[in-house]
């Protein structure tokens, strides 16, 4: 089993956030590799026994792995394994025939020693069985065929039960998950038979119903560590090579195009051990939309032993940005500083906001240290999936509840309700001594939200925006050979970013208040539809006025606990105890409803922050190159003309395009007329007339 390879393979780090190597946290929702074994089997067994018909002559495959499988679904579900046997070849029609047969067909040969002498006899399960299945390929009409031309199922052995016929060798297989489980087990010093008793207690299965073995399990640790040894040598001169020619490629970039970045470190023998790099557009991208970053660590690359490292955003239209990306040698506190440190250099010294991550006790440290004035959150979606691996088997009938209780606790607004309700939950549950419950209170402070309340996260604390990182990132990680077409794919979705792709958005309006409509005119699409969300929900709340400019505001059916909003008339500031404007930029339902009490019209201008809206959005490309300028106006012409197209359509939309939209239009495009030349080119465009 050969461990080296030429694909650049990157993976999920497994290692649980406590720090434990005997720990090993599974997610909810992981793929069907990671369920129980016992219901895998069961779910084999319950596929096999639907009616399958017994192979017979004149049966035709589309190939002859089809007809394997098929064979061995039968054999399966008739007890006993099949094997290949033999197989004939001709000039034209290449692999032309094939013979399975049962794996206890012809017998075993006598082998010799070197020296003449015959080899101690082994009991052999062979015993002449003549059940077979042989096929033959002919080409129909172009198309090959596989046609079953001899098909025997007696045997001259007892056949086995389904209990038994799983531990067959053909059976016996160890899924993926579980191989990086018994790995991992292992290099913790667990011997053999403890690993085959960690997975049947994980997995919740009574002793022996694994489906494989513990020889299996011993023979598998033992053949990879004899491939690692063998491989070793020429993985780590490939790791060197290609790190290397890595960094060459970083020099000669920087050579070449002026704002690329790139930094690195070296170990005690001088070897190539951090790097980190940054493109022009994604520098330009942060000094616009740098406010708040995600760095994700989760993923290593399973060639070159290199954690992957990716400083990420979210543009005005909710799309997944990359503002840089590094290969660390490991996951210390010194790398990891040192990747903060250097991502900030490329960014010439601007800190963001608020940084978030997955949960990592080291990765925090590592922010508190190279990063002291940004706020580090961690967010709950990262959270959640790990209770199951965590408590599930811990609490048994009692992990509902405390989900429940947990998710609970995750909304609690008050640090005192908080810290009380914490605390209660804890001794419900008995988990006072439980480390993971120890882990997750010590970073209350970035995942709790009466903790991390009014921190500025841009709508990236959530689900939908994590599952589009993850994404992403998979798409970055598409078909990787080596780190030179690694660094190449990075530049590729670097430069992609920012590339004009927005096309317009008819926005529907829901309401007939005039501050949807100023939010339509001026926010883009994926904000507004954010900003709406929240004005349609404030018809449900009701406003009562407390004095001193204070409202206490609550939901009809009284859904939503009360929120104080509180009203500064001479600022036109407007602040609600949820803090959602200052959380992601978007005007909360509560105060919707005090501005609509006060009967406004238009909001102040200070409530639409510049990375919502549109201009600014358009001024991103604006910025980055003259030449992408020049196309995108030349689009814009033509989106100009479809908008004026659409105005005939009603007298409404006529006085909209007409008062509104023109202005704004002519104003934009004298924005880019005043810009200077780029390359020859001058910015000279004026408004087509339209009747």
């Amino acid at each position: 089993m050969a461990l080296l390879t030429s694909k650049n393979i990157w993976m999920r780090r497994q290692q649980c956030p406590c720090g434990d190597w005997k720990c090993y946290v599974s997610h909810e929702g992981d793929s069907e590799e990671t369920s129980v074994a016992s219901q895998l089997a069961k779910n084999d067994e319950n596929s096999l026994n639907e009616s399958m018909v017994a192979p017979y002559v004149g049966m035709v495959f589309k190939s002859d792995d089809d007809a394997f499988e098929y064979y061995g679904n039968f054999a399966r579900k008739s007890g006993f394994s099949v094997r290949k046997e033999r197989s004939r070849l001709s000039p034209q029609l290449g692999v032309y025939k094939r013979d399975f047969v049962c794996y206890r067909s012809g017998f075993a040969p006598m082998r010799k020693k070197p020296g003449g002498e015959h080899h101690r006899d082994r009991k052999s399960v062979r015993c002449g069985c003549d059940a077979k299945m042989y096929l033959s390929k002919e080409v129909v009409e172009g198309v090959s065929q596989w046609f079953v031309v001899q098909f025997s199922n007696v045997h001259n052995h007892e056949l086995l039960e389904s209990d038994q016929v799983r531990f067959l060798p053909a059976y016996r297989k160890i899924q993926e998950a579980d191989q990086e489980r018994i790995l991992l087990l292992s290099k913790a010093g667990f011997p053999i038979h403890r690993i085959v008793k960690v997975l049947e207690l994980e997995k919740g299965i009574q002793g022996g119903q694994l489906p494989f073995l513990e020889r299996d399990v011993r023979n598998f640790v033992q053949n990879r560590r004899r491939a690692v040894q063998e491989n070793d040598a020429l993985l780590t001169e490939k790791r060197e090579t290609d790190t290397m020619e890595l960094l060459d490629i970083c020099k000669a970039t920087n050579e070449t195009e002026e704002y690329f970045v790139y930094d690195f470190t070296v170990d005690e023998n001088n070897k190539v051990e951090n790097i980190a790099w940054s493109f022009p557009g994604s520098i330009h991208a942060y000094a616009m939309l740098g406010d708040v970053v995600y760095f994700d660590t989760t993923y290593r690359s399973i060639t070159y032993g290199l954690i992957f490292g990716a400083w990420l955003g979210i543009d005005s239209n909710g799309r997944t940005i990359l503002f840089g990306v590094a290969l660390l040698q490991d996951e210390t506190l010194r790398s990891f500083a040192w990747a903060l440190q250097t991502f900030v250099h490329f960014m010439k010294g601007r800190c963001p906001k608020t940084i978030l991550t997955d949960l990592d006790p080291g990765l925090g440290d590592a922010i508190r240290s190279a990063l002291p004035n940004t706020r580090h959150v961690i967010s709950v979606c990262n959270i959640l999936p790990k209770l199951s691996g965590w408590f599930s088997l811990l609490l048994g009938s009692q992990f509902s509840e405390f989900k429940s209780e947990f998710g609970a606790l995750c909304h609690v607004e008050s640090t005192e309700d908080f810290e009380l309700q914490w605390s209660q939950m804890v001794s419900m549950f008995g988990l006072g001594s439980d480390r993971h419950i120890a882990l997750l209170y010590s970073v209350r402070t970035s995942w709790a939200l009466s903790y991390i309340r009014g921190y500025f996260l841009a709508r990236m604390a959530t689900p939908a925006y994590l599952k589009s990182v993850d994404a992403f990132l998979k798409r970055i990680f598409a078909a990787q050979t080596c780190l030179r077409s690694f660094f190449e794919q990075v530049g590729l979705f670097s430069n992609l970013q920012n590339q004009p792709r927005q096309e317009m958005q008819y926005m529907h309006m829901k309401t007939c208040i005039p501050i949807e409509e100023q939010a339509r005119r001026t926010l883009t699409p994926f904000a507004f539809n954010a900003f709406q969300r929240e004005l349609v929900l404030a018809m449900q709340y009701s406003a009562s006025e407390l004095g001193n400019g204070t409202y206490l505001v609550h939901h009809f059916k009284k859904m939503d606990g009360e929120r104080r909003v509180i009203w500064i008339p001479d600022d036109e500031q407007l602040h609600c105890s949820c803090k959602e404007f200052e959380s992601s930029g978007i005007p909360c339902r509560h105060a919707f409803r005090v501005f609509i009490t006060k009967n406004y019209f238009q909001l102040p201008e200070k409530y639409f922050p510049s990375r919502w809206l549109r201009e600014s959005s358009l001024a991103f490309f604006y910025d980055h190159d003259a030449q992408q300028n020049e196309d995108w106006i030349q689009e814009f012409h033509s989106l100009t003309e479809r908008l004026f197209a659409e105005s005939s359509i009603t007298k409404e939309r006529s006085d909209y395009i007409r008062k509104e939209l023109t202005k704004e239009l002519t104003r934009l495009l004298n924005e880019v007329r005043d810009m200077p030349e780029s390359d020859g080119i001058a910015m000279d465009f004026t408004l087509s007339p339209t009747d």
